[in-house]
């Protein structure tokens, strides 16, 4: 065990979660499991489904054959491992409980009209995508022109400065496990929020089946962003085209 001892609560991508992973990390080093400590940190404003509030179950609590997303939905349970892939899942629901309650009415809605098979579809596909590894950004028009070109020099360096005004806000949960092992070619799927939008509500209106299916996000390799990683202070960061690949076609 000891697995969230892995975690640098003091890196500047997990900000947003740096309280109550904190918080949550007093608790597991005092034995407690990772359900009991999401449900400690819940107790002032637990977040609240369709069919009452939420709580952090044991694993075990999931039938045999029952749909993960389904049974939070029937339940508002959300079954959890004592692993970091769950103590981050935890800290999103408690950061955007709106946002991860809507992903889950859209993947109840979808198996409840195509049941579950070998594949997903493309709306659950873009689902889970967005659930694991999403990044919401909202950024000067400059900027988000340069990522969706892939103009690694104009987003890093010539517009560098723009960056105090273009917050990148984590989501995915996956995607924070990942970052526990820094390495530079982590990519995130951005999903841009206008400036000025609260992120949160904007998301819960815009995440509608047809637009999930075009997956509308854009590949931005997190280790990039100014200020989240001291090698990217030099220009030759940006260099390796492996990691930031030049526009296609």
């Amino acid at each position: 065990m000891g697995f969230w001892r892995d975690v640098d609560w003091q890196r500047p991508w997990l900000g947003d979660y740096r309280a109550n992973g904190e918080a949550a990390c007093r608790w597991l080093d005092q034995g407690a499991r990772v359900a009991e400590t999401l449900n400690r940190l819940a107790e002032a404003a637990p977040p609240v489904l369709a069919v009452g509030p939420l709580r952090f179950v044991a694993q075990s609590a999931l039938p045999a054959g029952e749909p993960y997303e389904a049974f939070i939905a029937r339940t508002a349970g959300v079954p959890t491992r004592d692993n970091l892939h769950d103590l981050f899942n935890g800290l999103v629901w408690l950061r955007f409980p709106h946002l991860k309650r809507r992903l889950n009415e859209r993947q109840a809605e979808q198996i409840a009209l195509a049941g579950v098979s070998a594949t997903r579809g493309a709306v659950r596909d873009a689902l889970t995508l967005f659930d694991e590894n999403a990044a919401l950004w909202q950024a000067p028009p400059v900027l988000v022109d340069a990522l969706r070109r892939r103009d690694w020099a104009a987003l890093f360096v010539t517009h560098r400065a723009l960056w105090s005004a273009a917050p990148l806000t984590l989501f995915g949960h996956a995607l924070m496990e990942k970052l526990t092992q820094p390495r530079k070619p982590i990519t995130a799927h951005v999903w841009v929020v206008p400036q000025g939008a609260d992120a949160e509500t904007h998301l819960v209106e815009a995440l509608t089946p047809d637009r999930l299916a075009t997956k509308p996000h854009l590949p931005l390799p997190v280790l990039g962003v100014p200020g989240w990683w001291p090698p990217n202070e030099s220009r030759d960061f940006y260099a390796d085209d492996s990691v930031f690949r030049p526009p296609l076609g």
